[in-house]
C-alpha cells in the first residue's frame, strides 16, 4: 500500500533576532531532520516533551509554517511545490484541530455560521438549505444537536466544543486531520468521549489522523505507530505495541516509566531524567540526548546516531513487532546503536513492604467492590 503523506528531511529553523536593527543572532532549531510515512486510515502518534518540536511539526506538514528544508508529500504531490491558490484548493484533504477549542472558534459566529463556511469556500454545498442540512448532519456526527447550530461557542462547555472543532474539521471530507493535543485540556472523562469519538470516525471515514500528544496514556488507545521526538529530531519509532512492550530509546524508556499507574498496589522502577532539555539553538553535539542520558558513552558526544533499524531486526520476528531494515520507516526505528546493552525496561511489580497508606487504600477499594456487588 502506498503511503498517503510522505515526509523527508522535514526542517525549520527560526531566526532570533536581536537589537534595534534585528540583526540574526542565531537560528532555534526547532524541528531538525524529521521523516516518516502514513498511510490511509492509519494513526501516527508523534509524543514528547513539550519544546521537543512536534507541534511545528504538524504545522508544516499542513504549510502554516514554511519549512527551511525538506519535502511533504501528500497523496504523491508535492505541497511545498504548490502556489498559495493550489495549496488553498488543496486544504480540503488536509485539516486540523487545535489544543484550545475557544480559542480556535471564534466567538462572533455562531455554530451554524462555522461549520457553514469552509462549504462555500470549497463550493461543497451550492444552496443555503445543502448547507444547513450538512451542517446537521455534522453535529449528529459529532453528538450535538441540530439546534445547536445558533448557538455560540461560549455556550457550549470545552468538551462540546472540542466536538465543535472535530465537525468543523470534517465539513470538507478530508483524508488527514492533524489533531495537536486534542484532549490536553480536557477533564479525563471527556478525554475518552473525544477519543471514541475520533476512532469512530476514523473506521466510518477512513481518515488518517497525525495525533500529536505528550501524554503516553492517551497515544495507547488511539495511535497505531508512535514516533518519540527529542529536541527537534524523532529518536524512536515504532508500532504503539512494541513500543509499549519494547521501548528500545533510553528517552522513550523514561517517558513510559513516568506513565502514572492506575493500581496504587503496584509500582515500577522509575526511570528520572536529569536536569533540562538543552537549547534548540544550540543542541548538544553528538546524541542530543547524552546530556541527560545515564548510559551515555565517549562516541555519544561525539557521533549523530542514524534513526535506523538494528541489522538483527530482520531475525526478531513478528513476535517483537518489527520487520526489518527492508520495510523502511515501517519497523521499530530508534536512534540508538547501543539500545541491545541495556538492562531490561522497567517492568510493574507488585509493591513489596506496603506502607500503611496503601493497605488502607486496598482495603477500602476491595470493601466498595464488595458493597457494590451485594447491593440490589
Amino acid at each position: 500500500m502506498s503511503a498517503l503523506l510522505e515526509v523527508a528531511g522535514l526542517t525549520k529553523h527560526f531566526p532570533v533576532k536581536r537589537g534595534a536593527f534585528g540583526f540574526v543572532s542565531g537560528h532555534v532549531r526547532a524541528v531538525d531532520g524529521v521523516d516518516f510515512e502514513l498511510r490511509a486510515g492509519e494513526t501516527l502518534a508523534i509524543v514528547g516533551e513539550s519544546g521537543c518540536g512536534k507541534s511545528t511539526v504538524g504545522r508544516l506538514v499542513l504549510r502554516l509554517l514554511e519549512p527551511t528544508a525538506g519535502s511533504v508529500r501528500f497523496e504523491g504531490e508535492d505541497l511545498l511545490a504548490l502556489s498559495d491558490s493550489a495549496m488553498r484548493a488543496r486544504r480540503q484533504r488536509l485539516q486540523v484541530i487545535f489544543q484550545d477549542p475557544y480559542a480556535s472558534l471564534n466567538p462572533r459566529m455562531t455554530v451554524g455560521a462555522m461549520l457553514a463556511e469552509p462549504l462555500m469556500l470549497h463550493g461543497l454545498a451550492g444552496t443555503d438549505a445543502a448547507r444547513r442540512a450538512r451542517v446537521g448532519e455534522l453535529l449528529d456526527l459529532v453528538g450535538l444537536r441540530p439546534d445547536h447550530a445558533r448557538r455560540y461557542p461560549h455556550e457550549f462547555s470545552g468538551g462540546q466544543r472540542q466536538r465543535l472543532a472535530i465537525a468543523r474539521a470534517l465539513a470538507v471530507e478530508p483524508k488527514l486531520i492533524v489533531a495537536d493535543e486534542p484532549v490536553s485540556a480536557l477533564d479525563v472523562s471527556i478525554q475518552a468521549q473525544v477519543i471514541n469519538l475520533m476512532r469512530a470516525l476514523q473506521d466510518r471515514f477512513g481518515l488518517a489522523y497525525i495525533f500529536i500528544s505528550h501524554d503516553l496514556a492517551v497515544v495507547k488507545h488511539i495511535a497505531d505507530r508512535i514516533a518519540v521526538m527529542y529536541l527537534g529530531k524523532i529518536v524512536e519509532t515504532a508500532t504503539t505495541e512494541a513500543l509499549f512492550r519494547n521501548p528500545r530509546h533510553p528517552y522513550t524508556r523514561a517517558l513510559l516509566a513516568a506513565v502514572p499507574l492506575p493500581d496504587p498496589t503496584a509500582t515500577r522502577e522509575r526511570s528520572l531524567l536529569e536536569g533540562d532539555i538543552p537549547s534548540a539553538m544550540n543542541p548538544p553535539t553528538g546524541c542530543r540526548f547524552h546530556t541527560r542520558c545515564r548510559f551515555a558513552k565517549d562516541s555519544c558526544r561525539r557521533d549523530e546516531p542514524e534513526l535506523a533499524a538494528s541489522p538483527a531486526d530482520g531475525d526478531n520476528g513478528p513476535a517483537d513487532g518489527d520487520r526489518g531494515p527492508a520495510d523502511g520507516d515501517r519497523g521499530h526505528l530508534t536512534a540508538c546503536p547501543w539500545w541491545r546493552e541495556f538492562p531490561p525496561a522497567s517492568s510493574i511489580v507488585e509493591a513489596a513492604g506496603q506502607d500503611q497508606d496503601r493497605i488502607r487504600l486496598a482495603r477500602l477499594q476491595a470493601a466498595f467492590v464488595t458493597a457494590q456487588r451485594e447491593a440490589p
